[in-house]
């Protein structure tokens, strides 16, 4: 994680609450699955990209987690969240994306409580088949679910976290964001994604809120899926083998050596590790889980990943 989280008593909650009345924040609350997260920032950028990025809720829907974003020149970049109240004190945050991860993973502490869990990762619907990629950092977990977005009659669910519900028969998913934050170099490897960034309005870190829509067309982007096939992500070239199906216990395993790709969970403790690992161990054996080891070039790797899930490996 790149920011720090503490975790604080009401009595500091109170303290920081105090200190928070006191500035003129600009206000907007988002429908996570569910669950209303209001955000509470005086930078207008942050509340543009906001209501952009989320669902909206009504204004008479009162929020069931807050974030407030302070400036504090005697301290450093940190959060502190009263876990308690559901209240996320942010301090000094000068990029929008942990913003919205930590929203995400806020919904996602309180969802989890609930049975219904969170998952850092794109899922897609693919002519009724539901494929999520899970993957660390850096591995091509945004190029590939971009990819297959690209194949005939596949739908978008999100490209960065979504809910899982569990019962009878697959897993069923569901998306947590209105639009896509993405990077301003998305159109670099799949070229039909030039025009989406054409009028995104990108921040410090070279991303901004686009709407695949632009692109995919009006109704590509759904709200559910059920799930099929789990897509694990790493590069490693010291391993020669590409695409290979996995078991239950190898996948859980790697996905535990991983932080279970998540650098967002925000609360750690032992009960909650062993929920999350008891979530995921049910959740990969009701699909068939692949390794993808991304070491060749993404046209590749795309076609690869195609003809394992029996799709055809040209658009």
């Amino acid at each position: 994680m790149a920011y720090r989280i503490e975790i604080i008593d009401p009595e500091r909650s109170v303290e920081l609450a105090k200190a928070a009345s006191d500035i003129n924040f600009y206000s907007s609350k988002a429908d996570i699955n569910g669950i209303c997260v209001e955000l509470h920032t005086a930078n207008k950028d942050y509340l543009e990209m906001w209501t952009d990025n989320f669902y909206s809720c009504s204004d008479h829907m009162r929020p069931h987690a807050r974030i407030y974003c302070l400036s504090d020149q005697g301290t450093d970049l940190h959060g502190e969240y009263d876990v308690e109240n559901r209240v996320m004190y942010l301090f000094n945050y000068d990029y929008y994306g942990w913003i919205k991860s930590i929203a995400l993973g806020m919904a996602g502490n309180i969802l989890e409580e609930q049975g219904i869990h969170p998952v850092h990762g794109a899922a897609l619907d693919i002519d009724g088949t539901g494929v999520t990629l899970i993957a660390p950092s850096k591995t091509g977990k945004t190029t590939q679910s971009w990819g297959l977005l690209r194949m005939f009659n596949t739908y978008l669910i999100t490209d960065d976290w979504y809910f899982v519900e569990l019962g009878y028969g697959r897993p069923t998913v569901y998306g947590s964001e209105r639009n896509c934050y993405i990077d301003a170099d998305i159109g670099d490897v799949w070229e039909e994604y030039k025009a989406l960034v054409k009028d995104v309005k990108f921040d410090n870190k070279g991303r901004g809120i686009g709407n695949v829509r632009w692109v995919t067309g009006n109704g590509s982007v759904i709200n559910t899926t059920s799930m099929k096939f789990v897509i694990l992500l790493k590069r490693d070239r010291d391993d020669p083998s590409i695409v290979r199906q996995m078991e239950t216990e190898e996948a859980l395993e790697y996905l535990v050596s991983n932080d279970f790709c998540n650098p967002h969970q925000l609360v750690v403790d032992e009960r909650r590790r062993k929920m999350r690992e008891d979530f995921f161990r049910r959740y990969l054996s009701q699909c068939t889980v692949l390794m993808v080891n991304t070491t060749c070039p993404a046209e590749e790797t795309q076609e690869r990943i195609r003809k394992a899930l029996g799709f055809q490996p040209s658009v």
